[in-house]
């Protein structure tokens, strides 16, 4: 693709791609690119389900996942080592990684739907080509340990969804209905938008930005490899399930020593379940620590967004732009 343009405008996509531009005292610039969108889903489209983490132990435990996007008039396919299991993985690094790599180069193929999370993304991530998925991009959808490749397809330039799998499905759970919805308008082009009452944690204030993140755990592992996202104009979306208080806070520290909120635009909170029987001998809050570690920026702070390791998920557009709106009573989330 590059070889086709002349030399020029190589050297202007260069500079945009980088991210920065230099001003004549040679004090960089922060420059946010717009991230390409994937086509819009329709019925008749063709989807796979594969897990490029942790073992699906039976075909019924993605039955759930099947029924809903049938409903939804799609075309399920699934990846061949969908059910192999090498220990706690969906099969071995070269079996996840045969699934994924068909599944990223098949044109025919308009959405990657990961079955699970787990563990095992980060094992197979840079053993991927993405150049066919480059030149016709798809939807890559799910949450947790599927962080890896969030951050991945954000730092090559397009959008991804963060949103229920297969495995989480429970389709008569009313608690799930509205992340059902919303995974729905996400795929389908639909206008996403989210008003939630606001905690008394907060902290009050309107920003844009583009929307990126997810697992806390998995965001943190990313530091210092070439999948740690350039938070430069970013809203940051954080959740994760199982922690430590004294954890969560080593993470954010880390972040913050790492500068990773330096030029950060926003911060939205998820859920985090803390790890079981986890009494409080940190002597913080979540929130406390979460305060802490931004204290010295003033973008604005959003927690309990209904969205990570729950049965209400809802939909977040990855690599979006965001209006995030944080007010006394209401906070409110439209994504353009």
């Amino acid at each position: 693709m590059l070889q086709k343009l002349r030399p020029k405008v190589i050297i202007i996509f260069a500079f945009l791609y980088c991210g920065t531009i230099f001003s004549q005292d040679n004090q960089a610039i922060a420059v946010t690119r717009d991230l390409v969108k994937p086509p819009n889903l329709k019925k008749g489209d063709t989807i796979i389900i594969l897990s490029p983490a942790g073992k699906v132990s039976d075909k019924k435990s993605v039955d759930a996942g099947i029924e809903l996007a049938n409903h939804w008039g799609l075309v399920v396919f699934f990846g061949n080592h969908l059910l192999a299991q090498d220990h706690t993985f969906a099969g071995t690094d070269a079996e996840r990684i045969e699934d994924l790599q068909k599944a990223l180069d098949n044109p025919s193929i308009k959405a990657i739907w990961c079955a699970r999370g787990g563990y095992g993304a980060v094992r197979i991530i840079d053993k991927l080509n993405f150049d066919r998925f480059l030149d016709q991009p798809k939807w890559i959808i799910g949450y947790s340990d599927i962080t890896v490749l969030h951050n991945k397809v954000h730092e090559l330039g397009y959008e991804t969804i963060h949103g229920q799998m297969p495995l989480t499905l429970t389709l008569e759970d009313p608690v799930q209905r509205e992340s059902i919805v919303t995974l729905h308008k996400a795929l389908f082009g639909k206008k996403l938008q989210y008003k939630i009452p606001s905690s008394e944690f907060n902290r009050k204030g309107e920003t844009i930005g583009q929307l990126v993140g997810g697992n806390l755990s998995i965001v943190y592992s990313m530091l210092g490899s070439e999948t740690s996202l350039n938070m430069n104009g970013k809203i940051l979306f954080i959740e994760d399930v199982g922690e430590a208080l004294y954890h969560i806070d080593r993470m954010m520290i880390s972040l913050k020593r790492a500068n990773y909120f330096k030029g950060c635009k926003g911060l939205i909170v998820g859920d985090f379940r803390l790890k079981k029987n986890e009494g409080n001998s940190f002597g913080k809050t979540l929130e406390d620590i979460v305060l802490e570690a931004v204290a010295d920026y003033d973008f604005p702070v959003v927690f309990n967004f209904p969205a990570g390791h729950i049965e209400d998920n809802r939909a977040l557009i990855l690599g979006a732009y965001v209006d995030l709106k944080v007010g006394n009573k209401k906070s409110k989330i439209s994504f353009r």
